[in-house]
């Protein structure tokens, strides 16, 4: 397992739209692996593969929950060719961040419930509901995987205010 590098907006490659995964090969099972390490690393609690440069359908999660003594164990999850099949009208607000935005946080309303379809790592088809910061961390997730950021989801004047901030601190960082 290796660490990747997350590449940050505005790098272009954030709004490619990700292929499906056609075979789970051992280079698919270690990005995955790899892409675990990386969101741990980083640290974060969803990544999507385009974030480390690989324009795929695969995505790697962990919303950690604490076992019956309270202590928090890792829950990593990994979604290949993850899809929406249908979400609900009612809608909740949270506070979301992204390890290609880092540092910026801001309240976005999605969707409150989610059923998604996706192969494991194993090569079988789940369909699950996913609901409260389960079906928004998915939801942004798969965002990613069609080449949209959260930051689509704010007003222009917002969105355009982040782009250009991360815009010169790249140039900075080139010189």
């Amino acid at each position: 397992m290796a660490i990747r590098e997350i590449i940050i907006l505005p790098d272009r490659q954030l709004r490619l739209v990700s292929k499906p995964v056609e075979k789970i090969t051992s280079e698919v099972r270690t990005l995955a692996d790899d892409m675990l390490e990386t969101m741990y690393a980083a640290p974060g609690i969803g990544l999507a593969a385009i974030q480390v440069a690989q324009p795929l359908r695969l995505i790697t999660m962990d919303l950690a929950r604490p076992d019956e003594n309270g202590e928090t164990k890792p829950l990593p999850r990994v979604f290949i060719n993850p899809e929406i099949l249908s979400h609900s009208e009612e809608t909740s607000v949270y506070e979301e961040g992204c390890l290609s935005i880092p540092e910026y946080y801001e309240q976005v309303e999605r969707p409150a419930k989610v059923r998604v379809r996706f192969t494991d790592i194993d090569g079988k088809v789940h369909e699950e509901d996913a609901a409260g910061l389960y079906a928004t961390c998915i939801q942004h997730e798969i965002d990613h995987l069609n080449g949209v950021l959260f930051i689509d989801y704010l007003s222009k004047l917002k969105r355009d205010r982040v782009f250009k901030k991360f815009e010169k601190a790249a140039k900075r960082a080139a010189e």
